[in-house]
């Protein structure tokens, strides 16, 4: 990704696997003289309690891992007893702040 952006790529935004890649992400971009959110948008994943102090706040999707703990556990506990069913999903909660912008034109 570094390659096609030092390239001049138009690239606008990027999606980390968590929120470490993401800070790690926004240092390159600044290094490559790139705003975060000026020039790139940049989201994480995980909510990491230092997201919103991130230069600058960084956008995150949270996920509620305790419930999907509690979930995945009921899940084998049903399935060891018998029963068939299905996995519930937990919906995610994209948390705005200002590492994004939108759409440059």
């Amino acid at each position: 990704m570094a390659a096609r952006i030092r390239a001049g790529e138009p690239i606008t935004a990027l999606f980390a696997g968590n929120d470490q890649m993401a800070l790690g992400l926004m240092v390159a971009l600044h290094e490559q003289g790139l705003t975060v959110p000026g020039d790139v948008s940049v989201v994480g994943f995980d909510d990491v309690p230092e997201a919103p102090y991130f230069s600058p706040p960084l956008t995150t999707v949270r996920q509620d891992f305790a419930e999907l703990g509690r979930r995945g556990v009921q899940l084998v506990l049903a399935r060891l007893a018998g029963e068939d069913c299905e996995p519930d999903q937990v919906q995610p909660l994209l948390l705005v702040r200002r590492s994004t912008a939108g759409p440059r034109r």
